[in-house]
């Protein structure tokens, strides 16, 4: 592997402290793994958190390293994606990032690995789901539950490729399960307005709505989320949502999975994609 590019894993951002923590944990994890340093910075957000949050170091995001990367002459920079898939924030953002440093120096090279499905939503990185089901078997066995609906949670996205993806995950779990109470229901937290983001049905909120799930049975939650944040974190939006739920009687209880990011098998997939990108 190429050792002269300084490697960056990079997610989008929080205002949340909690999200900087579990970036520079996989981050650190990563640089164990790779035996080389491997630099935790944001696309956006988190430099604004108070570094007294965050144990006194300050949080930085990527046009940020880029430009102390032509500062101080570095030329070779790999981005790691913190991404399930390819989100708009790596095929877009990210690219006018990436221009924005060439046409300040000609000679830098920044590559960008694959997220960690991969590039082709239709066949996704099988450990992805591999983590999930693992996750969701210790949940099941951890409360000893019998009766229950099983869904997979995930944003929800301004594009359709992202919600292909979160589809075919579930299913590939559905597989492994290979039982017919864990049929699993892919589902997003929110979607756009308009009919033209319906491939983001159904939402969580409306879950109860749907002819298999079972009106007050336990709801088991495949959290398809990498970090906490405003989101997935503790006290989140997910976590409003199912608690409504309940409060409502759609449902008798809710479990939820840990979040991927807290997965061993993530580490691998990380390493197999700096790799992937910097083999000769």
């Amino acid at each position: 592997m190429n050792t002269s590019y300084k490697l960056i894993l990079f997610d989008n951002g929080s205002y949340r402290p909690d999200a900087t923590f579990a970036l520079r944990r996989l981050a650190s994890g990563l640089s164990e793994v790779l035996n080389q340093n491997v630099e935790p910075i944001s696309l956006l957000h988190s430099c604004k958190i108070d570094p007294e949050l965050i144990g006194g170091k300050p949080a930085s995001i990527i046009r940020r390293r880029f430009k102390e990367a032509i500062e101080n002459k570095e030329k070779h920079l790999l981005c790691i994606p913190l991404f399930l898939g390819p989100s708009l924030a790596i095929t877009e953002y990210l690219e006018e990032l990436i221009e924005e440093a060439k046409s300040l120096d000609s000679e830098i090279d920044i590559q960008v690995a694959a997220p960690l499905a991969g590039w082709d939503v239709e066949n996704p990185d099988p450990r992805l789901a591999q983590i999930l089901a693992d996750q969701l078997e210790a949940l099941i066995k951890e409360n000893a539950l019998k009766e229950f609906d099983t869904v997979l949670v995930d944003h929800g996205s301004p594009i359709k490729k992202l919600s292909d993806l979160r589809n075919n995950i579930a299913r590939q779990v559905g597989v492994l399960l290979n039982k017919d109470p864990l049929k699993v229901q892919a589902c997003s937290m929110e979607r756009r307005e308009g009919s033209a983001y319906a491939f983001n049905e159904p939402l969580l909120e409306n879950i109860k709505k749907l002819p298999k799930q079972i009106s007050g049975r336990d709801l088991i939650v495949a959290m398809f989320f990498l970090l906490p944040g405003r989101h997935a974190g503790a006290g989140g939006d997910v976590d409003d949502i199912l608690q409504g739920l309940k409060d409502e009687g759609a449902i008798k209880d809710f479990y939820k999975t840990n979040l991927l990011g807290q997965h061993p098998m993530l580490l691998d997939i990380l390493k197999d994609r700096v790799e992937e990108r910097l083999k000769p």
